[in-house]
């Protein structure tokens, strides 16, 4: 199974198109080591030909371009992708807006959670996704799923749990505690080659928003071949640390990697193989491969995500 990671950033990118503080700075003037990065997806697949888009990034036109593995082969007809199933793991701007650019009449299947099919409907703005071509298929909160695009089965399957999260931004209501979440919100996946099915070491975890590690998940993901797992912020107030906002990752339904309670500790007797933080905020620290916040991750076993990451299981 190869994985491309397509975008490492969290919703507006590395840099910000608004942000000018000292990392956004240190990216645009090129400094050595910093990286720019695009809003967070990966893309599948089990054979190199047929793929799977992981959350439709705001992004995903500059992404494809990146990415030759998903462009029209040159043989192809003259409207054709490799672009076979789009997975959305919630409905937060940064993971659905990118379906808006892939509105010309070309078949795939779109898979969600039923609350986030729900919001999609909701919008007409959405509907430029004819139906007659991109058919919509609902994912259940537990369950294993063998990912089929119009032709059938690409050979991937997912496995999807709920985690812990956070309504999209666009649909809180301010009058709950809870800005009205509920379940479905947001999910994680096991993605599997669907001959590797029964073999862990094989499995990739992707969970881009988290906001709680629980003992569940813990025993789910143990054994597995890979976690790339919500890397938003490094310290859970870090945005007023830096002083370009007041909410924190807690706020945002983000788990910081740091702290007592925060991934690095809450992960570290968990058995895998390999594990990648993603979707990482232009706040966080460890953009900067020489600080000290970047040097603990690695030290950790951790490693950062950027785009155009490769891995294979």
């Amino acid at each position: 199974m190869k994985i491309r990671v397509l975008g490492a950033a969290a919703g507006g990118g590395f840099p910000q198109w608004n942000c000018n503080a000292p990392l956004s700075r240190a990216v645009r003037e090129n400094r050595p080591g910093f990286l720019a990065r695009t809003q967070s997806s990966i893309a599948a697949s089990a054979d190199g030909r047929n793929w799977a888009v992981f959350n439709a990034s705001p992004d995903i036109r500059q992404q494809i371009a990146a990415t030759p593995e998903l462009q029209p082969s040159a043989d192809a007809p003259l409207r054709s992708t490799p672009i076979k199933v789009v997975v959305l793991t919630n409905a937060d701007v940064d993971h659905i807006a990118g379906l808006l650019s892939l509105r010309e009449r070309e078949p795939f299947t779109l898979y969600a959670t039923r609350r986030v099919l729900d919001t999609l409907a909701s919008n007409s703005i959405f509907q430029v996704l004819n139906p007659d071509y991109v058919e919509r298929r609902e994912l259940a909160l537990e369950g294993i799923t063998d990912l089929h695009g119009p032709d059938g089965s690409i050979g991937l399957t997912i496995e999807t749990f709920s985690v812990p999260g956070k309504v999209a931004l666009f649909l809180e209501d301010p009058d709950k505690k809870d800005f009205g979440t509920s379940g479905g919100d947001t999910i994680g996946l096991a993605i599997r080659q669907n001959a590797q099915a029964g073999q862990p070491h094989k499995t990739l975890f992707y969970v881009p928003g988290c906001a709680a590690i629980e003992d569940a998940f813990k025993r789910r993901i143990s054994g597995g071949g890979c976690l790339m797992f919500d890397g938003t912020v490094f310290e859970n107030d870090e945005m007023a640390r830096t002083g370009v906002g007041s909410k924190t990752g807690a706020r945002m339904g983000h788990l910081a990697m740091s702290g007592p309670e925060g991934s690095l500790a809450g992960l570290a007797d968990v058995d895998l193989k390999r594990r990648v933080f993603i979707h990482i905020n232009n706040t966080n620290p460890v953009l900067d491969p020489q600080s000290g916040e970047a040097s603990a991750v690695r030290a950790a076993g951790w490693e950062i995500a950027h785009d155009g990451m490769e891995l294979e299981l």
